[in-house]
């Protein structure tokens, strides 16, 4: 590890080889804290490679929790967080509007580490189960169309490395990876990401995980989600092809909201968002979630447009199909508690 470490401060970039090794060794048990948060701190100063990122991501999916039933057409739609925006849960909201629309979506997502709130604390106030095992996570992803991946639940590995994120409180390679590393096989994917630069790294990364199609997008105010404060940045994956797209909410007729009117707090406020959105409540966070609603169903290619992706998000809302998706969800997370599952 010496050697790496030594590399990233002469802000020399790693190979894939070299990447696998180190992060082989980052998962033992010989390494500790401070090299940990050394290699972190390095790749994030020295900035990550496509690469390097893609040693991280196959490592850590060839790691995780073995999902091996192929389920046709499902998607995720994370993002990485660490933008810094204190937003509601844009992106966990928005999973059960694209599952209502139809498209089954195995959500990944972790406790908040750089936020206040994440997918797994609003989730678990609602009452969903966070350790379900493969199986019955395919069960309910098949039977439901929605299940959630807690990835501190199906990476295992990653426990030691998640507490030294949580002690350097800072954005690191980890909050970037995290949306690649669902081990479900996903045929496509709606990828929100804070960070404008990488955008289309990420879309080769997807490009070189399979993804048939693919949507990875930097928001207004370089927010991890599409916002409505004006122009959002895309990389469109379609057909082994790549390309850039800016979108502003006024070409779509939504209106306009600053990233400051979509704020939420913890895990009971955000949840009660999470219910006034899908029950149909009209506002900002609303119109937030039929933006990136409409863009994932559009990045699974279920909507021509993302026009025809809003449309579809409304009708998914006001028909009470994503609500009925929520409810559905925590019953039988509930059931599977007590043994009925």
């Amino acid at each position: 590890m010496k050697a790496y470490l030594q590399r990233l401060c002469e802000n020399e970039s790693l190979t894939k080889k070299e990447m696998t090794e180190a992060v082989d060794y980052l998962f033992s048990n010989e390494v500790s804290d401070s090299e940990i948060a050394a290699f972190l701190v390095g790749l994030k100063m020295k900035g990550e490679t496509v690469e390097e990122i893609a040693a991280l991501v196959q490592s850590v999916r060839e790691k995780s929790l073995s999902f091996s039933k192929k389920i046709p057409n499902v998607m995720d739609n994370c993002g990485t967080g660490g933008d810094g925006s204190k937003s509601f849960n844009i992106s966990t909201t928005s999973a059960f509007v694209i599952a209502g629309a139809g498209i089954p979506v195995a959500k990944h997502g972790n406790r908040s580490v750089s936020s206040k709130t994440g997918s797994a604390d609003v989730l678990e106030y609602l009452g969903i189960n966070l350790n379900l095992p493969p199986q019955t996570t395919e069960e309910f992803l098949e039977e439901i169309g929605i299940s959630f991946l807690f990835a501190q639940h199906v990476h295992p590995h990653i426990k030691k490395i998640m507490k030294v994120r949580r002690d350097l409180r800072i954005p690191t390679i980890f909050n970037l990876i995290g949306p690649l590393t669902n081990p479900v096989q996903l045929d496509s994917q709606l990828l929100g990401i804070y960070r404008r630069d990488l955008i289309d790294h990420f879309a080769e990364v997807l490009k070189s995980l399979g993804r048939k199609r693919a949507v990875v997008l930097n928001g207004a105010g370089f927010m991890d989600e599409a916002s409505l404060q004006g122009e959002n940045h895309l990389a469109i994956l379609e057909n082994g092809t790549i390309t850039r797209k800016t979108l502003h909410p006024e070409e779509l007729g939504l209106e306009i909201f600053t990233n400051e009117e979509i704020k939420g707090g913890d895990s009971k406020e955000n949840a009660q968002i999470l219910l006034q959105v899908l029950k149909g409540e009209k506002g900002a966070y609303r119109e937030t979630v039929l933006l990136n609603a409409g863009i994932g169903i559009y990045a699974n290619g279920k909507a021509v447009t993302i026009r025809d992706g809003i449309d579809l998000a409304k009708e998914s809302i006001d028909s009470g199909a994503a609500y009925a998706k929520l409810q559905y969800l925590i019953g039988k997370s509930r059931s599977y508690k007590i043994g009925v599952v």
